[in-house]
């Protein structure tokens, strides 16, 4: 028997299929260890020895691995073909080593780049050693990130209240979207004007131009500043008469993209499909797991985390043959097309993302793919034989049309696509391209031609700042800059969300005031380390540790004495001095010029002191300097105009209309809610004065404030005293159910808003407000409802005896149905491998089982039909007996002893 480990089950069961009875296929489930979350589990001074544990799931999956490779003669590790993967290999093999579970089995690591059946039985063919580089260079990057968390955040802990956490990568990407945001603030726009006229040629046509030239000279972008500029180059140019002076004409020609590496293929589906790179990789990973396709689970594409952009020969073949059968030979260039990485920092020298088969066209798997997976795949599809694809060939015309006064020049520049080439498939899109593909046929003129000048448009501009960080341009410039992996962008931008640290707003990153004040405070203290040519050598060293060319406790040791000599010079920093700091730094953020000449400082309230930061229990805020003559005080705005964190205290909002309580917006623990009266309006009520020789009642105790959580999308700035009302007052009732007559309500509970019909729960989608979502919207999200007691199956697998077999997802997990036996799915099952013949064979073993045991309060599941028995007459009660005096408590059983029944 030979054994082989991979991550995830579905993978486990794609192989197994294509390697047969003589291999047990085992699933890890990602990393089976990792470095607990505690002080020491790296210790530089015993030469960065490293602790590793694993929780119980993973015990789970080592006990597994163990029991089977007990009697294999060889074990495959077939983790991913990369340095994550490598490393998970790596600790399977040290766990099985250290539980002497390996003696006279022969270890191997195989790897594939595409999980079809050629692909994995030649892999099986060609096994290798673990890379011990490539090991190194994870060991390496895990301690460097360890090191840098848990030895930077308690810094800021303790000198920057209400801060959360500090990563290696993660603190510079925070700074690339803070100094964005700042640059925005500090632009000053500039005025420009410009002016276009319309010109009729000799054959009627009309052709628009703009002014390039005046005075004999080329106009620059500022040269006509203001209006009055303007108009007198207006008032020279309609006094002019004019003819065309010049026509060019140049052929040109535009190559196609080379196919997705992980960085492009996140930023092509953030523009063109709205995915979140975290979104983007989860659908990656799954077509290249492996989806059923007519009873035969697939890879539909290449590994995901990779630099490459090169294509195996036969992968180009495939795409050269299927270019030439859907859009002709014209389409098919002369050579194949190579590309080469040219990307900063490039590892692993895998393929480009890419259909395993390129035959195997978006419309033929669409049937089996979910929209979002479909969506993905066509784009990956596209873009592969849009590499491979013959050059687009333009025609570009401009055309001069001279003045014959003021040496007046307007010029009129336009393209047409004479060949399409692989434009007919694929084109980037233009908001965040440097490419115009746009069509823009000019009139047919020759020089000299007479042209008749028509209308006239003079338009005043101003400059515009940069742009915000979208998630595609963000990914973008952090690889530009080398700074991380591109399989670990995804996790990146979603830890900045989750610590509050940035906020997306219409698709663009807008740093909050408590991801400034981190980022402010590695600039002053820790500048070396948020330095983006520091953090990309680190990735060079990283790199040539994968590469042999250097040891990876080297480089630790290098890095750990400069990074803590940092750390221990800001033992002695005084709270007062990162207040300065920081108050330097951000003062333009939260005290800008209006302009008006008002000191932007000055206190509202006492006019004499200062505004400046202040540190208090909950993070910054801002202060007076004559505190404590003066208390006033203003929260860190946290987002849009009018959103206010709340940090000192709770927020009055008013009176409850009905009750006369006071309402209040608060932050706790777990996050912002509002809360209906206080520990002053809900008193207790006194006890009873006990009568003489009696025990004194206990008093009762105060009702608890009612709470109601803000849930997500609900910022705190925006909560009025009547949001917070109808909050309070939640769950509220909808309407009735037309069918059933039961009632549909909306409310807010532990996963958010959600709607509720007849014990059949449904969250709402983002856009849905559970304050005002009505009937004709709650009654299409509970249609969408699945589960137990839902609307509607997952899927129908098809029919056995005239009876639908139906897949579900239930509170338990998913599971399959028929004429109401109901069949839980093994744990390792992937729902969407269910077939019809394995979902019987469950629903027969459910059946044998006969009826399962009622939950308390639940009536049982009926069973399978069968033949009815006879019934038994019920048995008499028997008489109620007296209670039995108490006795004492039962020993607990001695640790493996059953306890005695009573």
């Amino acid at each position: 028997m030979k054994v082989v480990v991979v991550e995830s089950p579905a993978k486990a069961k794609t192989i197994n299929k294509y390697l047969g009875s003589d291999f047990h296929v085992l699933a890890s489930y990602g990393h089976i260890r990792d470095l607990p979350p505690k002080d020491g589990s790296v210790r530089p001074d015993e030469g960065f020895a490293m602790d590793w544990e694993t929780d119980g799931k993973s015990e789970r999956q080592i006990k597994e691995i163990v029991a089977a490779v007990k009697g294999a003669d060889k074990l495959f590790l077939a983790t991913d073909p990369d340095r994550e993967g490598e490393a998970i290999s790596w600790h399977v093999r040290q766990v099985l080593e250290e539980r002497r579970a390996l003696k006279g089995v022969e270890v191997k690591r195989v790897v594939f780049n595409e999980i079809t059946k050629s692909a994995v039985l030649d892999a099986m063919r060609n096994p290798r050693d673990i890379h011990q580089e490539l090991v190194d260079a994870y060991l390496a990057r895990r301690a460097l990130d360890y090191l840098v968390g848990f030895t930077l955040s308690p810094v800021l802990w303790r000198k920057l209240p209400g801060s959360r956490s500090a990563g290696r990568v993660q603190s510079v990407a925070l700074r690339l979207i803070c100094e964005r945001e700042s640059e925005i603030e500090s632009f000053n726009p500039r005025e420009y004007w410009t002016i276009a006229a319309d010109f009729l040629t000799p054959k009627g046509a009309l052709l628009s131009a703009g002014l390039t030239h005046l005075g004999g000279k080329k106009l620059d972008k500022f040269d006509l500043s203001s209006e009055a500029l303007a108009r007198d180059a207006e008032t020279k140019a309609a006094s002019a008469r004019y003819s065309v002076a010049a026509v060019e004409r140049k052929r040109t020609r535009r190559n196609p993209y080379p196919p997705f590496t992980t960085s492009t293929v996140q930023q092509e589906a953030s523009r063109k499909l709205y995915f979140a790179a975290a979104r983007t990789m989860q659908l990656a990973q799954r077509l290249y797991e492996g989806v059923d396709i007519g009873g035969e689970t697939v890879g539909l594409i290449t590994y995901m985390r990779t630099d490459g952009v090169q294509m195996a020969a036969e992968a180009i073949a495939g795409a050269r043959a299927v270019i030439a059968e859907d859009f002709g030979k014209a389409y098919v260039p002369e050579a194949p097309r190579l590309y080469k990485t040219k990307a900063k920092n490039a590892q692993e020298a895998h393929e480009a993302i890419r259909p395993t088969d390129l035959a195997r066209r978006p419309e033929d798997v669409a049937r089996y793919l979910d929209r979002d997976q479909l969506r993905l795949y066509e784009l990956i599809w596209k873009r592969t034989i849009a590499s491979q694809m013959a050059a687009a060939e333009l025609d570009q015309v401009g055309v001069d049309i001279a003045g014959d006064r003021h040496g007046i020049v307007f010029r009129a520049t336009g393209s047409v696509v004479v060949f399409d080439g692989f434009l007919k498939v694929y084109r980037e899109d233009k908001d965040d391209s440097d490419d115009d593909e746009a069509e823009k046929l000019l009139p047919d003129v020759t020089e000299k031609d007479a042209m008749e000048r028509k209308a006239m448009r003079t338009e005043q501009h101003f400059t515009q700042p940069p742009p915000r960080f979208s998630e595609a341009s963000l990914v973008k410039r952090m690889e530009e800059l080398g700074i991380g992996r591109p399989s670990t962008y995804a996790s990146i931008l979603s830890v900045l969300q989750e610590r509050n640290y940035v906020r997306l707003d219409q698709r663009r990153f807008i740093p909050e005031d408590r991801g400034r004040l981190v980022t402010a405070f590695l600039e002053s203290f820790f500048g070396r380390y948020v330095e983006y040519n520091f953090t990309a050598d680190l990735e060079n060293q990283l790199d040539d540790i994968s590469g042999g060319r250097i040891d990876w406790k080297k480089v630790l040791e290098v890095f750990w004495k400069d990074f803590s000599g940092a750390v221990d010079g800001t033992k002695d920093l005084r709270v007062g001095q990162v207040l300065d700091a920081l108050d330097e730094l951000l003062g333009p953020h939260f005290f800008p010029d209006d302009g008006s000449g008002h000191d932007p400082r000055s206190c509202p309230t006492c006019n004499a002191g200062r505004l400046s930061l202040k540190l208090g229990k909950f993070g910054a805020f801002i202060g007076c300097s004559a505190y404590p003559e003066c208390r006033f005080t203003r929260p860190l705005t946290t987002g849009g105009e009018g959103e206010e964190e709340v940090r000192e205290g709770p927020k009055d909002l008013g009176n409850d209309p009905e009750s006369g309580l006071p309402v209040t917006l608060r932050k706790g623990p777990y996050g912002h809610y509002v809360q209906l009266g206080d520990e002053t309006t809900l008193k207790a009520e006194p006890a009873p004065v006990p009568e003489k020789g009696k025990k004194a009642a206990k008093a009762v105790k105060a009702p608890k404030p009612k709470r109601v959580s803000l849930y997500k999308g609900l910022e705190p700035g925006g909560v009025t005293l009547d949001i917070a009302c109808r909050l309070l007052a939640l769950p509220r009732l909808i309407g009735t159910h037309p069918e059933t007559a039961k009632s549909i309500s909306a409310g807010v509970g532990r996963f958010g808003p959600y709607v509720v019909h007849d014990g059949v729960y449904k969250s709402l989608a983002k856009d849905d407000d559970v304050l005002v979502v009505g009937m004709n919207r709650a009654m299409e999200l509970l249609s969408q409802a699945k589960g137990r007691g839902g609307n509607g199956p997952l899927r129908t697998l098809g029919e056995h005896e005239g009876k639908p077999v139906t897949l579900h997802e239930g509170r338990y997990g998913p599971y399959v149905s028929r004429d109401g036996v109901h069949a839980t799915l093994p744990k390792d099952s992937a729902i969407d491998t269910v077939t019809l013949e394995a979902a019987l064979v469950l629903i027969a073993a459910k059946a044998a089982k006969g009826p399962s045991k009622p939950v308390r309060g639940r009536k049982a599941a009926p069973a399978a039909k069968a033949e009815t028995a006879p019934k038994k007459a019920p048995a008499k009660k028997a008489a109620a007996k007296k209670a039995a005096p108490k006795k004492a408590p039962a020993k607990k059983p001695a640790a493996g002893k059953a306890a005695a029944k009573t």
